[in-house]
């Protein structure tokens, strides 16, 4: 196995305005520069802001150690999609990630598998790292289907020309986010075991370099037992990343 840096990464969603989305990041940069170094030596800490914060935030954030990264992006480099964004635009102001198949993008704007995989590619060939989410409902886990559900995630939505390095995976089992309620250790480390099981099918030896980040309720109290699994890269964390000390607390309990 080679080691894996961890990656830390703070999906804010449809939170932020400009004066408090830009204190947040340059708190966070501060930091990871300044008492947080040890941290920043050994792991990778990401924020995807709105849309409408990128551009500010990584000119804020420019020649720190904070990486910045899009929620999402269009499938196409441009054209007529009125409220897109593509990844060239999110590579021109200076992201070098993009969040693609949130359940929250899954879900509410019905985006598929083929759609997930298409904005994959989109993103390595504007020259960005793209974080694949997948995870299972509630339902589908009290039916039993996480595994399946999981390794048919992986399967349809890692892209062509993907590698263990160019991209990353997130698990984030829906009912989790948010919800304060998370799997139990087990429970995160079978699914993550056959993430990486299903990733070697698709990329071989690279699997071994691939970044498996958690997701769903990450705060500082369970960080560091989610994080010292064998399989768990990182996190990608939600609520717990719009306040500047719980997404410390949350890095510095990464091994």
């Amino acid at each position: 196995m080679t080691a894996r840096r961890a990656l830390i990464a703070g999906n804010w969603k449809m939170n932020g305005l400009r004066a408090d989305g830009l204190a947040l990041a340059k708190d966070l940069a501060a930091w990871l520069d300044g008492e947080g170094r040890d941290a920043s030596n050994r792991l990778d800490m990401l924020v995807c802001p709105p849309a409408t914060l990128v551009a500010l935030v990584a000119e804020a954030v420019t020649g720190s150690r904070l990486a910045v990264g899009g929620q999402d992006c269009h499938a196409a480099e441009a054209g007529a999609h009125t409220g897109d964004t593509s990844a060239w635009m999110l590579k021109d102001l200076g992201c070098g990630f993009v969040i693609v198949g949130h359940s929250e993008r899954r879900t509410d704007h019905g985006e598929s598998d083929e759609t997930v995989r298409a904005k994959a590619a989109a993103a390595l060939a504007a020259g960005l790292v793209p974080i694949i989410c997948i995870g299972e409902t509630e339902a589908e886990r009290d039916a039993g289907r996480t595994l399946a559900v999981v390794s048919r995630q992986i399967n349809g939505s890692l892209p062509e020309g993907a590698t263990g390095t160019n991209v990353v995976i997130a698990y984030e089992p829906v009912w989790a986010i948010g919800t304060g309620r998370t799997p139990t250790t087990e429970d995160v480390a079978e699914v993550h075991a056959r993430i990486r099981d299903e990733a070697r099918g698709r990329l071989g030896a690279g699997a071994d370099d691939l970044r498996i980040l958690y997701g769903g309720s990450v705060k500082p109290g369970n960080a560091a037992e989610l994080l010292g699994l064998a399989d768990v890269d990182g996190a990608l964390v939600g609520g717990a990343s719009l306040k500047a000390a719980d997404f410390q607390a949350i890095a510095s309990a990464s091994p």
